[in-house]
């Protein structure tokens, strides 16, 4: 048996480089331990988000873990990279909410992530991603992030109940701060912050947990009968795309807000994690990003068949990296722990909107953080910037915020005669937002 044992643990080694990356085999696995406890919060907070949308919970869980467990996998075998993919709340919020919410076939909605799959592919395998970098506006690639998570926060508070519609006044006011729903989502917000700024690893999913366990004597949730149960069926997600529907012009704002975070999210967590792990070279480079930019694209297509949103790099890898895990052996011991959660639906099913809003919260506001990116002192930055959130929020819809800010970005340029500095294509991106926006007022 200690000669298997060795074995297996030679071969492991040798194919991981264990050596070279300087690991070992325990911390890799304390490292795919720690990313996942980092991260665990999706496994509830994803599929509730969905089910929103009118996709059945045990669906949209089994489709969120597969997603997750065979992208994951891709990643630590073609890259060897400690990085762990799953669907971007971003993408969710806007597939479930904005789309799904307003009945735009579910079909529909995956042909638009399809789509965006097949460009960032294209970009990512034709070895055009400096162009891509050169064409979207500075303005744009910040504000995109910023607005979709001001998206994501107000859904949070929404969903606590601390924020509600007062239909007289036509306005958001603040809900019933009294009800015992509302004090918990309260109570379980400032959990995540104490948490997170004292840099405790798995402090989101630990708050979930407190507030799910307070919620049971209280009478907000239940203990499900069964805890073990298989998972539930894919049939109404598989191959539900409409392609050709999702290339409307109408849905071209959708297609960006898929595309451009995915894109550029997926580029700073790559360089960000990549200088944690001291994987950069001496220009700041990643070697080797192509790989990394070939798994997060094609991941992105092939979730589009299952209805899967848009699949990215979770940024919860920095922690898996900050706990020494230097190898793929770290994203496939993390696949292996959802991989085991897929099998506990009823646990997860049973966590209420009390745990999970408080997420949605703290995740939106701290993607403002991207504003400081912003140029202050040039009116063609900050303006459109200003305008894609403000847009996002008002209208309650991140796809009128891109497309207001694409058009505000092309006429400042030309308004200050310096319309030379971008390429052709932003101005014909612009222009087909006053379409947009034509069809948005008809309806």
């Amino acid at each position: 048996m200690d000669t298997v044992t060795k074995k297996s643990r030679f071969s492991i080694a040798k194919w991981f480089d264990f050596k070279g990356n300087k690991t070992n085999l325990k911390t890799e696995i304390i490292a795919g331990f720690t990313t996942f406890a980092t991260m665990a919060y999706m496994v509830a907070v994803v599929p509730g988000m969905l089910s929103k949308g009118g996709i059945p919970f045990d669906s949209a869980f089994t489709v969120t873990i597969f997603m997750t467990v065979i992208t994951t996998i891709a990643m630590a075998l073609y890259t060897n990279r400690p990085f762990v993919l799953g669907p971007g709340l971003g993408s969710v919020a806007i597939f479930s909410y904005t789309l799904l919410g307003n009945d735009v076939p579910l079909s529909i909605a995956a042909g638009i992530v399809f789509i965006s799959g097949v460009i960032f592919m294209l970009v990512s395998f034709l070895g055009v991603r400096d162009f891509v970098v050169r064409i979207i506006p500075q303005s744009v690639k910040v504000s995109v992030g910023v607005g979709i998570g001001l998206f994501i926060a107000l859904l949070g508070f929404k969903q606590a109940g601390i924020v509600v519609a007062n239909a007289r006044k036509n306005v958001l006011v603040f809900g019933d701060l009294a009800t015992m729903e509302v004090l918990l989502a309260i109570v379980g917000f400032f959990l995540v912050l104490f948490f997170t700024s004292r840099n405790i690893k798995g402090g989101i999913i630990i708050s979930v947990l407190i507030i799910t366990l307070v919620s049971i004597p209280l009478g907000i949730t239940t203990i499900p009968d069964h805890l073990f149960q298989m998972p539930g069926s894919m049939d109404g997600m598989m191959f539900e795309l409409d392609v050709i529907g999702a290339l409307s012009p109408v849905y071209l704002p959708f297609l960006l807000a898929f595309f451009i975070p995915d894109f550029f999210s997926t580029l700073g967590a790559l360089l960000g994690l990549g200088a944690q792990a001291g994987y950069l070279d001496k220009d700041g480079n990643l070697p080797g990003i192509e790989k990394n930019f070939h798994v997060d694209s094609t991941a992105t297509t092939v979730g589009a068949l299952f209805a899967c949103p848009v699949l990215t790099t979770y940024l919860e890898s920095a922690a898996g990296v900050e706990s020494g895990g230097r190898t793929g052996f770290t994203a496939l011991v993390t696949a292996a722990c959802f991989t085991l959660i897929l099998f506990l639906a009823p646990l997860a099913a049973m966590i209420p909107t009390a745990a999970t809003a408080p997420v949605l919260m703290y995740i939106g506001i701290i993607m403002m953080g991207s504003m400081r990116k912003v140029n202050y002192d040039d009116v063609c930055e900050y303006l459109p910037a200003f305008v894609c959130v403000a847009v996002s929020i008002f209208s309650f819809n991140a796809g009128n915020g891109i497309a207001a800010a694409m058009l505000v970005y092309a006429f400042l340029k030309l308004a200050t005669g310096r319309y030379k500095e971008d390429h052709w294509s932003v101005y014909l991106i612009a222009s087909s937002m006053i379409y947009y926006f034509y069809i948005v007022s008809a309806h």
